[in-house]
C-alpha cells in the first residue's frame, strides 16, 4: 500500500481543488494505477474531510455500472462513493452549478432502503437479500464532477476523487418493486429538448438490482455497510453527457413520471 504521506498529500490535492473550484493533476503519481486499497484510503480522507466540516452521509452511489460510461472514462469495473446531504439539489427551482467544475450528466434508478444490509456473513448478501431491503425504486439524475484536470483519470483517479462525483436529483415518487422491474426500464435523456443519452435497465450491471448487491457486498467488506434510510444511486442506464449553464436536463425512465432539473445561468 502506498506511504500515508502520500495517501495524505492525495488528499490535499483533491480538497484543494475542490476548494478552489480549479481542477488539479491527477492522483496516480502518488497512489498509481492498481493500489485499489490506497485508492479507497484516499477516498476515505476526503469522506472524513467533509464529515468534520458538518457534511452528514445520506447513502452512496455506484460508478461506471455501464459499459458506455466503463468506455467514456477507459476503466473495466465498477467503483462506489459516498451521498452527502449537501449533493442533494432535489426540486430546486434553479441548481446552482457554484461548487461543479467539469460536470457532466446521467439518468439512473435510485433505490431507498427499508432495511440494514449487513448479514453476518458475505455470503448471504444475495440478489434477494437486497431486493426486500428495497422499500421504493426514484429516477434520479447524477451529476457527475471530477476534481482533475481534463477528466484525465484512471481507475484508482476516479476512486480516490469520491468516484467522481458531484451533485444528485431524485424524484418525488417511488415505485415498489412489486410494480416496477428495473433491468426492465428505458431511460432517454435530452437537454433543451434534443435526445442525448438513452439506455436501458439492462446496461446497469445487467440490472440495477445486481449494481445495488455489488455495492452491498463491497461495503460489508469495508465494514461499513449499507443501513435502512440510504439512497442508492445504482449507476447509469446510459452515457454521461456535458450541459451548460442555463440548461434543461429531463430524464424519462419509463415506470416514472419524468424527472427535470434546470440549471442556472
Amino acid at each position: 500500500m502506498t506511504s500515508s504521506d502520500a495517501i495524505a498529500a492525495a488528499v490535499d490535492r483533491l480538497v484543494l481543488a475542490q476548494e478552489k473550484r480549479v481542477p488539479c493533476a491527477a492522483v496516480r503519481d502518488l497512489i498509481g494505477t492498481d493500489d485499489l486499497e490506497s485508492a479507497y484510503a484516499v477516498q476515505q480522507g476526503i469522506v472524513q474531510r467533509r464529515l468534520a466540516g458538518g457534511s452528514r452521509v445520506v447513502g452512496r452511489k455506484i460508478g461506471a455500472t455501464s459499459e458506455a460510461v466503463q468506455r467514456q472514462l477507459g476503466v473495466d469495473q465498477p467503483d462506489f462513493g459516498y451521498l452527502f446531504d449537501d449533493m442533494d439539489v432535489s426540486g430546486r427551482e434553479r441548481v446552482s452549478m457554484e461548487s461543479l467544475l467539469q460536470p457532466r450528466v446521467e439518468a439512473e434508478v435510485a433505490f431507498r432502503l427499508a432495511a440494514d444490509i449487513a448479514p453476518e456473513t458475505e455470503e448471504e448478501i444475495t440478489l434477494a437479500l437486497v431486493r426486500a431491503a428495497v422499500d421504493v425504486a426514484i429516477p434520479a439524475l447524477e451529476i457527475v464532477d471530477s476534481r482533475i484536470e481534463g477528466w484525465d483519470i484512471t481507475f484508482t483517479d476516479t476512486v480516490a476523487d469520491q468516484a467522481s462525483s458531484g451533485l444528485f436529483v431524485v424524484g418525488t415518487e417511488g415505485r415498489s418493486l412489486d410494480d416496477l422491474e428495473p433491468r426492465d426500464v428505458t431511460m432517454s435523456l435530452t437537454i433543451n429538448g434534443e435526445e442525448r443519452s438513452a439506455g436501458n435497465g439492462a446496461a446497469c450491471l445487467g440490472d440495477p438490482l445486481e449494481a445495488l448487491r455489488w455495492l452491498a457486498v463491497q461495503a460489508w467488506r469495508f465494514g461499513d455497510p449499507l443501513r435502512a434510510g440510504h439512497l442508492i444511486l445504482s449507476g447509469a442506464l446510459g452515457p454521461f453527457v456535458p450541459f451548460a449553464p442555463g440548461d434543461r436536463v429531463e430524464a424519462a425512465i419509463s415506470g416514472f413520471e419524468p424527472l427535470v432539473a434546470d440549471f442556472e445561468e
